[in-house]
């Protein structure tokens, strides 16, 4: 990973990144204390934390277009200094609770077309494939731990400092981003054909049956993330304290962390294009663990398990973005993106129900454990059909 640190261009949008991802979850905390301090209904705060991922699905097919029809420096910075204005905006003490919730929906719809710039203009810095890989890597470790400090520091800073410092901080870290990309990233002209319709990366890659696979390999992630959704009863299930609830929901994307650790150090990408449809079902079938009901300890030992498996999910993204065209890759991004969100959201929602219907958090999840098992075993068998026969036309 280190020799991906290396290129400029990519350590730029590299910490462009990182401290956005840690600001935006600085805001999620944000806005879910200030939303329950003026209402008192976790309704409206649920209503406005679910905001704040909604519109990138819909920004996700729509928007990230743009990321091949303008140069994608463009797009970054553009996206970066509207998105730094409108949480701005948000952290005027005192913002009405509507005007707010606009706000929150137009910060991320501007944020699609800069997520789907920023994965394809990182394909486009690096020429080797492995390099390319491990920058992936790098991107995912640090995200997840942008993430838990964003998480954890969140809390302390908005009832330390007040809610407006916490958006402040995070409208500064778009001005940082745009400021980097401008200063170290080069100028590319647009990739994509102006002329092409709208959705014609969406069609391409629905055309493509190699893509479909990894696609399908990416939606098994929602069934992977349905013990983040249940992490409050499954902690009051198991008879751990309250604090619980922070660690069960951290132990994912610490194993996560540490599973892409050891990928990315110890298997080559031609490996780990071999074992990412084993890894898929192995991330299911370890959940299976707890219709034993297990104790905190090894509760929080089967999540990390689960993550360090569900790391082969940068193999599946990087892979994907590597084989589509780089005239789509900003349109076909987006509907890798807008895939893997609504499946998360999906399964969270049904892991929900199921644990109402079962009157179990821990039997929800080992359901999801089992039917990740039967729904990976079928696609993973295709994608060993499908990397066999992309090894054979290179040959």
């Amino acid at each position: 990973m280190s020799d991906a640190v290396r290129n400029r261009e990519f350590r730029a949008i590299w910490i462009a990144e990182a401290q956005s991802i840690l600001g935006d979850h600085l805001t999620t905390v944000a806005l879910s204390i200030v939303v329950y301090g003026r209402t008192g209904s976790p309704l409206w705060a649920a209503t406005v934390y679910a905001l704040t991922f909604l519109p990138a699905l819909a920004g996700g097919l729509g928007l990230s277009q743009l990321a091949d029809r303008f140069p994608r420096k463009t797009v970054l910075v553009v996206s970066a200094v509207v998105q730094a204005v409108l949480v701005g905006a948000m952290a005027v003490p005192g913002m009405p609770l509507a005007p707010l919730c606009v706000l929150v929906v137009l910060a991320r719809l501007a944020g699609a077309p800069a997520n789907a710039a920023q994965n394809a203009l990182t394909r486009e810095v690096f020429t080797d494939d492995e390099l390319y890989l491990r920058s992936q890597d790098l991107r995912g470790i640090t995200s997840n731990i942008a993430m838990l400090i964003g998480l954890a520091g969140g809390g302390f800073l908005v009832t330390s400092f007040g809610a407006s410092w916490a958006l402040a901080i995070d409208a500064l870290t778009f001005l940082v981003a745009a400021l980097l990309v401008q200063l170290w990233v080069r100028q590319r002209p647009a990739a994509g054909n102006p002329d092409d319709g709208w959705f014609t990366a969406v069609r391409w890659v629905w055309g493509q049956r190699r893509l479909r696979v990894l696609l399908a390999l990416s939606w098994l992630v929602g069934l992977a993330v349905i013990p983040e959704g249940l992490a409050a009863p499954l902690a009051d299930q198991i008879g751990a304290p309250e604090q619980a609830v922070g660690w069960l929901l951290a132990a994912d994307p610490v194993g996560f962390i540490l599973g892409t650790f050891v990928l990315s150090r110890f298997v080559s990408a031609e490996n780990r294009k071999r074992v990412m449809g084993v890894l898929a079902t192995l991330a299911a079938a370890i959940l299976i663990g707890f219709a034993a009901t297990p104790n905190l300890p090894f509760a929080l030992l089967l999540l990390m398990l689960a993550g360090a498996a569900g790391a082969y999910i940068i193999t599946v993204g990087a892979t994907f973005i590597t084989w589509v065209p780089n005239d789509k890759r900003g349109g076909a991004g987006g509907v890798y993106r807008t895939g893997l969100r609504v499946a998360q959201g999906i399964g969270v929602a049904l892991g929900g129900v199921v644990a109402d219907l079962v009157g179990s958090a821990t039997t929800a999840i080992a359901l999801a454990g089992a039917a990740g098992v039967v729904l990976t075993i079928p696609v993973a068998l295709s994608w060993a059909r499908v990397r066999k026969a992309d090894s054979s036309e290179k040959d």
